[in-house]
């Protein structure tokens, strides 16, 4: 394989790693901060103890997130050097904002809220988390409007004399109509990932407590379990109507993603409306029409109505979409409609597996209602098995982000083609003669062997401490203790 193609490989494979522990830290962290608001508003043991355990999983996944994340700000500058220069100026903005405040207060009050039991007051040490969930969702908002900038360059025009990319609007590039619903969908996807994170381990544990008659332990983690399942329908309702708004909006912003998403080769006739298919084999080829396609179930009207409320409101087929982009960019060679197969799949797949938390939530809520416990080995079992399908629900939806806006790495404004910053996934790459296919291929087999490594001690670690429990060798710090500075000094977990 070419360069350009071992280092997309290499980005998509350090990005879906990296993916994994994102949103259960954006989603985490706000929970176990309500966690210990409940303890110190009540002071009862109970929510002491839930703060403590799922404050250990938080860091660990914390840690990993941490050192996956660091080297794709690496691959911007060693692989995809020309599009550090055609947008760096732009692209760099919210990379350092996020670095310069976000990142550097969730970074010092995580520590002080680490070392900071009973030596702090509790309403500060209380508050140091409360900084860490607000800091977390702030470095997601940087991070994805940079993103969205990939997507949708608002705010940006090119400078005819540089060839390059030049910001006209921090405002326009930050809060653009993008930026804004991503940032909505994907905080809605993180919560639905820490409530089924945290719903599913306390149910697990309620079933085993209650199956070996410890009723006292097994209250608690229903505490736990409640906490995770509240939070697990409000963020499932805000991902489906966040979805939504998501669709519609692509579907105007960026209609060759949506029309590979939903297989439509040919734009359908005035007054009828684009169907919605369940499942498809096939791509939408130049000039076949819809013959390169295998449709097996079909909705019709669907799709028309989910991206604009109306069953026969016109969407663009690929076909028409192809025509546009030949007229604004005739000497593109390249397709300008994304692999359909990949883009159609893990659409479906991101939502497919998004079931199992909702599934996860309705068992749940039902079995426990009332003060209700459980035995029952069934809940018990499908709670541990509902773990990992958001994580792997959310990466899918990420793999289809980055794949339905190929062959771009910028992709243009479809409303203003051929005049907005632009720039091809072949024209963004490193030189050939720079970084070779040798190189390329070295650090990638290095990374994911590093990245497999850490997600095996990332995984075992989690076991071993959910397998743990809530210990009671762990002392209650009392006001007394609060502002005491003459404790050792020692790391809390």
């Amino acid at each position: 394989m070419d360069a350009l193609t071992l280092e997309r490989w290499q980005f998509g494979i350090t990005t879906v790693y990296h993916f994994i522990f994102v949103p259960l830290t954006i989603g985490l962290a706000p929970l176990i901060a309500l966690l210990q608001t409940f303890w110190v508003k009540t002071g009862k043991e109970e929510w002491y103890r839930l703060t403590r355990f799922f404050g250990k999983l938080f860091l660990i996944n914390f840690a990993l997130g941490i050192v996956t994340g660091i080297v794709q700000e690496f691959q911007f500058g060693m692989t995809f050097s020309e599009y550090a220069r055609y947008v760096g100026d732009i692209f760099g903005a919210p990379l350092a904002m996020e670095a310069l405040s976000a990142f550097f207060i969730e970074s010092t009050f995580l520590g002080v809220w680490i070392f900071g039991w009973g030596r702090l007051n509790r309403g500060v040490h209380l508050a140091s988390i409360w900084l860490v969930a607000f800091a977390t969702n702030l470095s997601a908002y940087y991070i994805l409007a940079a993103n969205s900038f990939m997507q949708y360059p608002k705010g940006a025009v090119i400078n005819p004399v540089t060839g390059r990319a030049e910001m006209t609007s921090l405002k326009d590039m930050l809060f653009s109509e993008l930026s804004l619903s991503t940032f909505w969908h994907t905080i809605s996807t993180a919560f639905v990932v820490a409530g089924t994170f945290m719903a599913g381990i306390a149910i697990w544990w309620v079933v085993r407590a209650t199956r070996a008659q410890d009723e006292s332990r097994a209250q608690v983690y229903r505490k736990g379990a409640t906490v995770g399942l509240v939070a697990l329908v409000l963020a499932g309702v805000s991902l489906i109507f966040s979805g939504h708004n998501q669709a519609v909006v692509m579907t105007r912003l960026q209609p060759a993603k949506m029309a590979a998403a939903e297989g439509l080769c040919v734009t359908p006739p005035a007054g009828e409306g684009a169907p919605f298919t369940v499942a498809a084999l096939g791509d939408c080829k130049p000039g076949q029409g819809d013959e390169s396609m295998s449709r097996m179930v079909q909705i019709p009207g669907l799709f028309s109505f989910m991206a604009k409320l109306d069953a026969k409101a016109p969407i663009p087929g690929t076909d028409k979409i192809r025509a546009e982009f030949a007229e604004a960019f005739p000497q593109l060679e390249a397709d300008v409609i994304p692999p359909v197969m990949p883009t159609f799949w893990s659409f479906r797949l991101m939502m497919g597996f998004g079931v199992f938390s909702a599934a996860l939530a309705l068992w749940g809520l039902i079995a426990l209602r009332g003060g209700r416990l459980s035995s029952s080995k069934a809940l018990g079992r499908f709670a541990v098995i509902a773990l990992p399908m958001p994580f792997i629900a959310a990466a899918f939806g990420w793999i289809f982000t980055e794949i339905g806006r190929q062959p771009w790495i910028v992709t243009p404004i479809y409303a203003e083609l051929g005049t907005s910053p632009n720039l091809l996934v072949s024209q963004g790459n490193s030189p050939a003669d720079v970084v070779t296919s040798t190189q390329v291929w070295i650090t990638m087999v290095g990374l994911t062997l590093i990245y497999l490594i850490l997600a095996v001690f990332w995984f075992l670690l989690q076991r071993r401490y959910t397998a743990r429990g809530i210990t009671d060798d762990d002392p209650i710090p009392t006001p007394d203790d609060d502002a005491d500075l003459t404790k050792p000094l020692t790391f809390a977990y």
